[in-house]
C-alpha cells in the first residue's frame, strides 16, 4: 500500500487466521480470496455456522439465568434473519426450503452445544471480539475470537465454536487448520494483553467432541515466528504477483478451480496489492483482506 494511501484512509493490510491458513494451503488462493477478492458462493454449511454464532453471541448477552435451552432455540430465527439480512449486501439469498434446513439444523447444534456447555453457569469476558495487534517487526494479526473467558485467578480461556463436520479422511487436515487458528488467537492475546492463554478450546457441536489445548510459552514464541515468516512470505509475492498455485487434498473444496493452472485454467490478471479495505466482515469464508 501507498504512504499515502495509508495516511488517508488509516488502513493497513493485515493478516488474519484464516487468510494465514490459505496462504500455507494455497499462495494462489490467498491471491483469490485477499487481492482479487473474487466472490464464492455461499454453502448451507457456512449459512448454517454463521447462524449458530449469531444465535450463541445473542445467548451470551442474556442474564446468565436466561440462557436456557428453549430461551436459546427462540433466538434462531432473528439469527438467521441478521445473517440473510447482512448477506443480501452481496445477493445472498435464501428460500423457504433453505431456510427451514437451516433453522432445523441450527437447533440441533444449539442442542448440542447444552451437552457440553452450561452457559448459565458463567459469564463470559467477551464474545466475538475484535483482535489486533503490531508484533515487533511491524506484522499485524487481526481477527475475531468466539469467545475469552477469564477464571477469577485470572486464567485465560480462548474457545472456538466448531459448526461443520469435515469428511474422516480430511479430518487430520481440518484439525490442524483449527489449532493453527486457535494458536494465532493465543499470539494475538498474549501480545496485546500480556497475558498467555492457558486453554485453547474447540468445541464441535455436531460431534459433541471438546478439545482442549494448553500452549506454552517457548511454543507461542516459535509460532509467532512462523507468522512473521507467512507475512514476509505473503509481502514479497505481492509486490511481483508471484502467487504460485499448490494441489492438495482440499482442491475439491475450491470455488476457483476454473482459474487455477492445476485445472488448466488462467488467473486474471494480477491487480496489484490492495490500496483501500474491503469491507470488514466476521466470517471466516469472507474474502476480503483482513
Amino acid at each position: 500500500m501507498s504512504a499515502p494511501a495509508a495516511a488517508r484512509t488509516g488502513w493497513r493490510p493485515a493478516l488474519s487466521p484464516s487468510r494465514a491458513s490459505d496462504f500455507k494451503q494455497c499462495p494462489l488462493l490467498y491471491r483469490f480470496r485477499a487481492i482479487d477478492r473474487l466472490p464464492e458462493p455461499v454453502s448451507p454449511a457456512q449459512l448454517r455456522g454463521s447462524v449458530v454464532h449469531a444465535a450463541l453471541e445473542e445467548l451470551y448477552a442474556l442474564p446468565a439465568a436466561e440462557r436456557l435451552h428453549d430461551t436459546a432455540l427462540t433466538l434462531v430465527d432473528p439469527a438467521l434473519d441478521r445473517v440473510v439480512a447482512e448477506g443480501s449486501k452481496t445477493g445472498l439469498a435464501v428460500d423457504s426450503d433453505l431456510r427451514a434446513e437451516l433453522l432445523r439444523d441450527a437447533r440441533k447444534l444449539l442442542s448440542g452445544y447444552y451437552r457440553l456447555e452450561d452457559p448459565t453457569r458463567f459469564d463470559p469476558h467477551s464474545c466475538e471480539q475484535r483482535v489486533e495487534v503490531e508484533l515487533e517487526d511491524g506484522t499485524l494479526l487481526r481477527g475475531f475470537v468466539d469467545r475469552i473467558d477469564i477464571a477469577p485467578t485470572g486464567e485465560m480461556r480462548v474457545v472456538d465454536y466448531k459448526t461443520g463436520k469435515s469428511p474422516s479422511e480430511l479430518w487430520a487436515l481440518a484439525e490442524a487448520k483449527a489449532l493453527f487458528q486457535m494458536k494465532f488467537y493465543a499470539v494475538a492475546l498474549w501480545r496485546s494483553r500480556g497475558v498467555l492463554p492457558a486453554k485453547l478450546r474447540l468445541l464441535y457441536l455436531a460431534d459433541g467432541q471438546v478439545l482442549d489445548y494448553s500452549p506454552d510459552l517457548d511454543e507461542l514464541v516459535r509460532f509467532e515466528r512462523t507468522l512473521t515468516a507467512i507475512w514476509r512470505a505473503i509481502q514479497s509475492a505481492g509486490s511481483t504477483g508471484d502467487f504460485r498455485s499448490k494441489r492438495s487434498k482440499l482442491c475439491g473444496w475450491c470455488a476457483h478451480q476454473q482459474l487455477c493452472p492445476e485445472f488448466g485454467g488462467t488467473p486474471p490478471v494480477y491487480p496489484g496489492w490492495p490500496q483501500e479495505p474491503a469491507p470488514e466482515s466476521r466470517s471466516e469464508s469472507a474474502t476480503a483482506v483482513e
